[in-house]
């Protein structure tokens, strides 16, 4: 029998049993990853904006075309990350980057693969430095996501290039606890006196330096002028001596493509970039490997950055 009872004129009611209270409840949105990224190739900046806003947890807050407007950008929206070129007009990234890095952690994104710049780059405080060509989309993502947390990305080239300083300085590095390094333990695991001996009479080659001291503070940054110097890559004054592209013919739209490739950008995301099917893009890399006689995406890019041995022939 059901109580028909009347409750106490005022009494408080006991609220109702929410049905769902149970259910797993949806999870609150993260905060995003936010990027500045400063290049001053604006299919190179578009290609990668696009690619990291395809992410659901990044968010492109701003681009920039040389090293000042990097610091601007970086100073104004305060970045979790900065992907940051070498070679660019007016302050290069070597030039801003010891005034970005004490704002937000910087990954170098650059064509510049000389041991001497990635060796300066790490001395100035850079995160990570990953050489195009030399990863896939989903490294390039995952390298953002790791450098905000402190976890260091590096290419082969960079790699290679700080393995080579780790070796220059093997004269200045502290002495090795008691009974490692020691003759003794050499013989023990077979290897020869001879050897022994040989190898000690090799000497480092001196460690690269960079003439220009970084500046001492962010109100110089305007003073600031490119200062990486030539080397036997055909860079001079901070910029790249162009290779001689005329002679491959290409057309806008497959210079524009091109220029993806060499990026790193896969097929997917060059349609994206262009806003053209993947089918189509495929039929323009199928006209530029045959112009640039090439059989693969990384030996067209060599010939179209100039770094394919035979890229600069023809040139006065």
């Amino acid at each position: 029998m059901p109580d028909h009872t009347p409750h106490p004129t005022g009494a408080p009611q006991p609220p109702p049993h929410d049905p769902f209270a149970d259910l797993p409840q949806p999870a609150r949105p993260t905060r995003r990853l936010r990027v500045v990224v400063a290049d001053d190739n604006p299919v190179v900046r578009a290609g990668l904006t696009a690619l990291l806003s395809g992410r659901a947890d990044i968010e492109v807050v701003a681009e920039a075309a040389d090293g000042r407007q990097a610091y601007q950008a970086t100073h104004r929206h305060r970045p979790d990350v900065v992907l940051l070129d070498v070679r660019m007009p007016g302050v290069d990234g070597i030039s801003a980057l010891p005034y970005l890095v004490q704002i937000a952690p910087v990954v170098m994104l650059t064509y510049s693969r000389e041991s001497e710049i990635v060796q300066e780059a790490l001395r100035r405080g850079a995160g990570g430095y990953l050489v195009h060509g030399e990863f896939t989309a989903d490294q390039l993502v995952e390298a953002v996501r790791d450098i905000k947390e402190g976890r260091a990305h590096f290419t082969a080239t960079a790699a290679g290039a700080l393995l080579a300083q780790l070796r220059q300085d093997r004269t200045s590095a502290p002495p090795l606890p008691e009974g490692l390094g020691q003759s003794s333990s050499a013989t023990a695991y077979g290897l020869s006196t001879s050897a022994q001996s040989y190898m000690q009479t090799q000497s480092p080659s001196p460690p690269v330096h960079f003439n220009t001291p970084p500046p001492s503070s962010p109100e110089n940054l305007s003073q600031v002028q490119p200062h990486v110097g030539q080397s036997s890559s055909g860079w001079t004054s901070g910029r790249p001596a162009a290779p001689d592209r005329s002679r491959f013919q290409l057309s806008t739209r497959e210079a524009e493509i091109m220029d993806l490739i060499a990026s790193g950008m896969n097929n997917q995301q060059i349609a994206a970039t262009c806003f053209i099917s993947e089918k189509t893009v495929k039929n323009h890399i199928n006209r530029i490997f045959a112009k640039l006689h090439s059989t693969s995406r990384s030996e067209a890019a060599a010939k179209w950055i100039g770094t394919a041995p035979d890229a600069h022939r023809g040139r006065g």
